[in-house]
């Protein structure tokens, strides 16, 4: 199985829509979509997911379903002096990487803007979420492996957010949350590729094949957004 994360285009997040720029990033992602051809479509309930995924649903001649879990967790926001409030995923790697050796799989949760705050159960829940939606899709979760319940072949996109899709990322991949919010960015519009990588007949393990592939935006001319960095791409 080939899993498309996909982050929605540019946001008018006052809104919860786009931005013209979104709506035209949209429309290129929409025909590098009709060149996947992805079997099932996923979305954020989220309005600015829902906007971007629409293009994609019209090209294909599909309805995408809507799953709650994958919406934006814009509740994770903690105080960072001297940067003030911070989404989880945005807080300054040098924050992060300051201590020495980094934190780790275990101890992500004691970094000083997250301790106390139940950040750990919140990624459970989102890790619980996962595995019950990729049981249904023929891989049951054991340790840190997917045993294969039924060999699939299909392509899944799943329109959603960029903390959340960091964040599902490092689940699937078993990296250190905290490592991969400091260390990868998924632009809007953004596509990252995740195969299910069947190396035998009983066990499927996850592999980052793609990560923030904009290419349907150079192909345009399109500029790149920047949301959440602090220098321009060119």
């Amino acid at each position: 199985m080939r899993l498309f994360i996909v982050r929605h285009a540019e946001p008018d997040y006052e809104k919860d829509g786009l931005t013209p720029q979104g709506h035209r990033e949209s429309q290129a992602l929409c025909r590098r979509m009709e060149s996947l051809r992805p079997d099932r479509l996923y979305v954020s309930p989220l309005g600015r997911a829902r906007a971007t995924c629409r293009y994609t649903e019209e090209a294909l001649g599909k309805t995408a379903e809507v799953l709650d879990w994958v919406k934006e967790r814009s509740d994770w926001r903690e105080e960072v002096p001297p940067w003030g409030l911070r989404v989880a995923w945005d807080i300054p790697g040098e924050v992060i990487r300051e201590k020495v050796p980094p934190p780790l799989y275990q101890d992500w949760p004691d970094l000083a803007p997250l301790k106390g705050k139940g950040y750990l159960e919140r990624y459970e829940s989102l890790r619980r979420e996962s595995d019950l939606f990729l049981e249904g899709l023929g891989y049951r979760r054991e340790g840190g492996r997917y045993r294969i319940l039924r060999s699939n072949r299909e392509k899944v996109a799943v329109f959603c957010h960029g903390g959340f899709g960091l964040t599902w990322l490092a689940h699937l991949l078993e990296m250190p949350l905290a490592l991969v919010w400091s260390g990868f960015w998924l632009a809007p519009s953004s596509i990252t590729t995740v195969l299910f990588d069947e190396a035998s007949t009983d066990w499927a393990i996850p592999r980052c094949v793609g990560l923030c592939d904009l290419s349907h935006l150079y192909l345009d001319r399109i500029p790149v957004s920047t949301h959440g960095l602090r220098d321009n791409l060119e």
